[in-house]
């Protein structure tokens, strides 16, 4: 077995000129590779007819994995005139569903009687509700190519 080794010598005006190239390409693919993860789309979201301007209202956007576990982004934002809206950037596309929930109280927890019902108002985007916990399915919107407006209700 034979190897061969090539080896190439550049003179000192060509390696800076040459190492000159290189980190200009690389400042060049950094900033593209930059951009390219902060493209995506706004998604506005309004929670509607609050019972009252206590507290925040705190949204969760999800998809199908991570539905009512960790969410990808959550959001909080006060109550004004019984209405609350936030704004997720740079959102891929893709399949989600939000969930958000009224804290009158603003202890960062949905509140619950014993039993088992919520005492804080809540919502989920397409504003289907199911008796029982909420499900993807029926919750779920596309994110395409254009900004989206949700507006869910409670």
């Amino acid at each position: 077995m034979y190897k061969i080794i090539v080896t190439i010598k550049f003179k000192p005006m060509q390696q800076v000129i040459l190492a000159i190239a290189l980190l200009i390409s690389s400042m060049i693919f950094a900033q593209t590779a930059t951009n390219k993860s902060e493209e995506g789309i706004s998604l506005t979201v309004s929670a509607v007819n609050a019972l009252s301007d206590n507290g925040t209202v705190k949204f969760a956007l999800y998809n199908k994995e991570n539905f009512m576990k960790q969410p990808i982004v959550s959001k909080f934002a006060s109550v004004e005139n019984n209405k609350s809206t936030v704004v997720f950037e740079n959102v891929p596309p893709g399949n989600y569903a939000i969930i958000c929930f009224h804290d009158e109280n603003n202890d960062n927890l949905m509140d619950f009687e014993e039993n088992g019902r919520p005492k804080e108002s809540y919502g989920l985007s397409n504003n289907k509700m199911n008796f029982g916990p909420p499900e993807f399915e029926s919750a779920k919107f596309e994110v395409k190519d254009n900004a989206i407006n949700l507006e869910i209700k409670f």
